[in-house]
């Protein structure tokens, strides 16, 4: 699968303003990487190096940065802040390490992943440790509800897992449903990570709540934007494996269009292929999703998401922090924009 266009460069581009929007908060973010080193390093030895693989720095990171900047808007960044980051991005970690098992995938991030390094029993297992590791780090913080809520938000990241699992090859999922399950799978550690990165610098509950709105919105934009990167993607920029969703009966925003916009005979075809799940069949859906507009439709839907998550920010003080929120938001719609055709 090849990306349409100057596609390449354009999302080059976009991924280095998100770098340049994160500038800002590069020693905090630093300062994070030590504290998830440290950790690995608190496991068993033989454990600590599959701990430290699952946890490479070579991700955004954006879970972490969402929650670094949403304490600097709304007062200072502080050790707490910190804390948080590293139990939030534990927690993606490990479900990083549980997708991969259930979609069978080789790669993450142009390396092989857990599964395909040592398998899927130590996998489980590997994700099973990285979970229960950042709820304990979570019961460190002074107010319990900070814990709470990140255990809520795991939860429902888990929940979410399991309902996609639930549903897969289910020519019944609507669109109501496949939002359902996105933003508990994804936009739930997104919406705790500017909630609690407001909470705990104790702002307005007012402020709290647009910041937990923006994590939602943010979280939910960037979830269908990789799902459209899955299927007009390519592996070898991606640095992951593509294709997954359809092979896996994942139905996705633009497949979901692509039914819904299809006349009955087309649809019955289209519905063939989706169970079958061939590479050909992998191939051809993508290209029809991409052929039809669905795929334009999904990016028009994440750069709506996206202006809502900016609404948000209209509500924080005008500060740097606040601004690098917006500066990110605007990569996202770029980054996005890359699959237009």
């Amino acid at each position: 699968m090849k990306f349409a266009g100057n596609a390449e460069s354009a999302k080059q581009g976009a991924a280095g303003n998100i770098k340049q929007s994160l500038e800002l908060i590069n020693t905090q973010l630093y300062s994070v990487e030590e504290r998830i080193a440290a950790q690995a390093r608190a496991f068993d030895p033989a454990v600590e190096g599959c701990v430290a693989y699952a946890c490479e720095s070579n991700g955004k990171r954006l879970r972490p940065a969402l929650a670094l900047l949403a304490g600097g808007a709304t007062g200072e960044i502080n050790s707490s802040h910190l804390d948080l980051a590293v139990v939030l991005e534990l927690i993606h970690a490990a479900t990083l390490v549980h997708d991969d098992i259930m979609d069978g995938a080789d790669k993450r991030r142009g390396q092989p992943t857990a599964n395909a390094k040592w398998g899927t029993a130590i996998s489980v297992l590997l994700g099973d440790c990285l979970f229960a590791h950042a709820l304990k780090l979570s019961t460190n913080f002074a107010d319990g509800e900070i814990s709470r809520r990140v255990a809520s938000a795991a939860s429902d990241v888990c929940s979410g897992e399991i309902i996609q699992t639930q549903r897969r090859f289910d020519l019944k999922l609507s669109v109501a449903d496949y939002f359902s399950i996105i933003e508990m799978k994804t936009a739930a550690l997104f919406a705790a990570a500017s909630e609690l990165g407001a909470f705990i610098n104790q702002a307005a509950p007012e402020t709290i709540s647009a910041m937990k709105t923006f994590g939602l919105r943010f979280g939910t934009a960037y979830q269908i934007y990789d799902d459209c990167l899955d299927l007009a993607g390519s592996e070898e920029k991606a640095g992951k494996t593509l294709g997954t969703d359809l092979r896996k009966g994942k139905l996705t925003l633009p497949i979901l269009h692509l039914l819904q916009s299809a006349s009955p005979a087309e649809h019955h075809r289209l519905s063939e292929m989706i169970l079958r799940g061939e590479d050909e069949d992998v191939h051809n859906l993508a290209r029809a999703a991409r052929q039809s507009g669905s795929v334009n439709f999904a990016i028009a839907t994440t750069q709506r998401m996206i202006g809502d998550a900016q609404e948000q920010t209209e509500l924080l003080p005008r500060n740097k922090y606040s601004a690098a929120l917006g500066e990110i938001c605007a990569s996202l719609t770029d980054l996005a924009g890359q699959f237009a055709e």
